[in-house]
């Protein structure tokens, strides 16, 4: 499952940049203060929060990418 591969990868690393995480998945984008992860050959969309100074990752949205598409998931 492509969701649970990106959990199992993630979950080993601990990322200090965008350009850290775009050595594991170069598609990464930054929106605002939410980083996307295309997920499933870009079928899903999952937005996260990182923070980079205590490692964590906080999964926000998990989105079809027409959910996506209409942002307002920017406003939750």
């Amino acid at each position: 499952m492509p969701l649970d591969d990106w959990y199992r990868t993630t979950k080993r690393l601990r990322w200090t940049s965008l350009m850290d995480i775009r050595k594991t998945f170069p598609h990464a984008d930054a929106v605002g203060d939410f980083t996307i992860f295309n997920i499933s050959g870009n079928k899903y969309r999952l937005a996260t929060y990182i923070n980079y100074g205590t490692g964590k990752v906080y999964i926000r949205h998990v989105m079809t990418h027409e959910e996506y598409s209409r942002k307002d998931w920017k406003k939750r």
